[in-house]
């Protein structure tokens, strides 16, 4: 059965935020064994919207709506699918007694914009009358509508609770639909996709999927069939060949985060780290500090901009500095021997470099940066030259660190630079 999704919303056609609904909804509708055939965004213009609801109508299937159900006046959905469907607005009942709850429960004053709430196309089923956005369903033409919240908890909560369930037992028993994921960095997806190819051509039934989520690259694997432990097997197998043929690429399998990756080998390990950072500005001991129990490994770290501070906070030598520069291999050795000794750490990581999108030189372009590894007597350094924009090039510095902080605890290759 196919599914398609129109999300609704100038934040969206503009590019101020994210589409981050329909790539959710996306996702929980193909894993319910659904087809997603479309995907359409439209701003908060009238006519557009309902060309689009009415274009919907013509195609057998379900439809999500999400977007513009809010009390402002640019909240106009409610309106466009009225007008998209010939129906008048009318005043929910159950859906207005449940406003005028909420309204006493929190002291929220009954005025028009709270009374709008209740407006929905004649013949609306709401999903869920609790609260102040409850979302409908509509049976329309040839296909069946459901309007969600714009707002993202709100919308995943009702597709979950509700629009899944009802289109599961509308359709009746779907096949099963499993897609695993595995996560990449260091690698472009032209070069995936080359090293994958015979697997791919090998498991013609087998959907391989390479989606750029910067700074890493994801890779699903889609399969669906009425066996279940039949299907989990197979793509369990090809998983594990695509990971044996992308080796230490593959940072993560599922939802893992690099953090969360790196603060499970730490702990694993029994071994501390501690950072010195200049152009991240303390990017990376932000990222490993957002696992819960990073208190366990991590030591602490130093955001050292300025020459003095390297020297004052690490021990790098002044004379280093003067003949190699603050960016350089050098000046990322010490920085990393220097957290190991001030932070009593196993492990001491440095990142030094220039993040833009001013201060490159012929020598030194911007993106330019050196990291280091320190552990007992043993330093390691490399350099690197990343792309983009001065938040691109910090957010690459910062997942290439932890990138070495885990090849180094599996005995991998670090990544080879410039």
């Amino acid at each position: 059965m196919n599914c398609e999704i129109i999300t609704i919303g100038d934040e969206l056609t503009s590019g101020k935020i994210p589409d981050l609904n329909s790539r959710y909804a996306c996702g929980r509708l193909i894993a319910a064994g659904l087809r997603v055939a479309r995907i359409t965004s439209v701003g908060d213009d009238y006519l557009t919207a309902s060309h689009e609801i009415e274009r919907a109508m013509t195609r057998r299937g379900f439809v999500l709506v999400t977007g513009g159900l809010g009390s402002t006046g640019d909240d106009m959905t409610c309106e466009i699918a009225a007008n998209a469907f010939g129906r008048p607005l009318v005043r929910h009942p159950e859906v207005y007694r449940s406003l005028l709850r909420y309204a006493g429960e929190t002291g929220t004053p009954v005025n028009r914009p709270l009374e709008k709430l209740a407006l929905l196309p004649a013949g609306a089923e709401p999903l869920d009358t609790e609260g102040a956005s409850c979302g409908f369903r509509v049976d329309a033409g040839s296909s069946v509508f459901f309007f969600l919240p714009g707002v993202p908890e709100q919308m995943r909560r009702l597709l979950d609770s509700r629009v899944i369930p009802e289109i599961r037992r509308s359709c009746g028993p779907l096949p099963l639909m499993v897609q695993n994921v595995i996560r990449l960095y260091g690698i472009r997806e032209s070069r995936i996709a080359e090293i994958l190819d015979g697997l791919r051509r090998s498991e013609e039934d087998v959907v391989f999927g390479f989606y750029p989520r910067f700074p890493e690259i994801h890779v699903t694997f889609t399969l669906s069939g009425k066996d279940e432990p039949q299907v989990l097997e197979r793509l369990e197998r090809v998983q594990k060949a695509a990971c044996d043929l992308l080796g230490a690429y593959v940072f993560a399998v599922g939802d893992r985060a690099m953090e969360q990756v790196v603060g499970e080998a730490l702990r694993r390990r029994g071994l501390s780290v501690a950072l010195a950072e200049s152009c991240t500005g303390g990017l990376v001991g932000h990222m490993l500090t957002d696992e819960p129990g990073s208190s366990d490994y991590f030591k602490g770290g130093c955001v050292v901009y300025s020459n003095e501070a390297k020297t004052d906070l690490l021990g790098v030598k002044p004379e280093i500095l003067t003949a190699h520069g603050a960016v350089s291999g050098y000046t990322a050795a010490e920085m990393a021997r220097g957290a190991c000794e001030r932070f009593r750490a196993d492990i001491g990581v440095a990142v030094t470099g220039i993040a833009g999108p001013g201060g490159g030189s012929a020598g030194k372009p911007v993106g330019t940066v050196h990291l280091g590894l320190a552990s007992g007597p043993d330093v390691s350094t490399g350099r690197y030259l990343f792309r983009g924009t001065r938040t691109q090039v910090k957010a690459e510095s910062a997942m290439m660190a932890l990138d070495w902080i885990r090849r180094y605890l599996n005995d991998d290759p670090f990544l080879p630079g410039i």
